[in-house]
């Protein structure tokens, strides 16, 4: 747990730019130097044998990291932080399954609509039929799971907090994705150099 939480942190770091990180920002129109406009290469991380690390594992280790963080940013205090870690892991899992569940889904109405990236001749519409409601039902199940579980992290937060979480949430997210991104560009660099 501990590796996890150092790479979730070494990665959030370096999804942050440099001049971000040391409180150094530019002017409104300000251009950086022409070495400085590409992307730094955010290495692929590892697992020990040297695989690459997946992006179901990345999140894994950045929820842990996104717990950590949450004490500081939204002010829990001792007697929140025990309560809150555990029904914000239940919104987390609760979470991941369900995109788990809607991807299998739409997994299945892409092969039921496409072939080799062309749309099927003669799809099979009650097969198309049945993943859409598949969707909806899935869609209309997590909506109401993650709203009671988000009921019940907020049970455990005084209302200024719940409004810190939102937004703290949002900012996690965005890190997130930020990162997941370069992982794949970075991998995509490599795959292209023979790597």
């Amino acid at each position: 747990m501990t590796r996890a939480i150092l790479l979730a942190a070494f990665l959030v770091a370096s999804a942050i730019p440099a001049d971000a990180q040391s409180g150094r920002g530019r002017g409104v129109g300000a251009q950086p130097p022409a070495a400085q406009q590409a992307t730094p290469q955010v290495p692929v991380p590892q697992d020990e044998e040297g695989r690459p690390i997946s992006a179901g594992q990345i999140q894994r280790w950045f929820e842990a990291y996104t717990v950590l963080q949450a004490q500081e940013a939204l002010g829990l205090t001792e007697a929140q932080y025990g309560r809150f870690v555990t029904r914000l892991k239940s919104l987390q899992e609760i979470r991941r399954r369900h995109q788990q569940a809607r991807n299998k889904i739409l997994n299945q109405l892409r092969q039921l609509t496409t072939a080799d990236g062309r749309a099927v001749a003669a799809p099979d519409e009650s097969a198309i039929a049945e993943q859409l409601r598949l969707l909806r039902d899935e869609d209309d199940r997590g909506a109401a799971d993650l709203r009671k579980a988000y009921e019940g992290v907020d049970e455990t937060l005084n209302v200024a907090q719940q409004g810190r979480f939102r937004t703290f949430e949002e900012r996690m997210e965005q890190q997130k994705l930020e990162l997941l991104l370069r992982a794949r560009q970075n991998a995509r660099a490599n795959r292209a150099r023979g790597k």
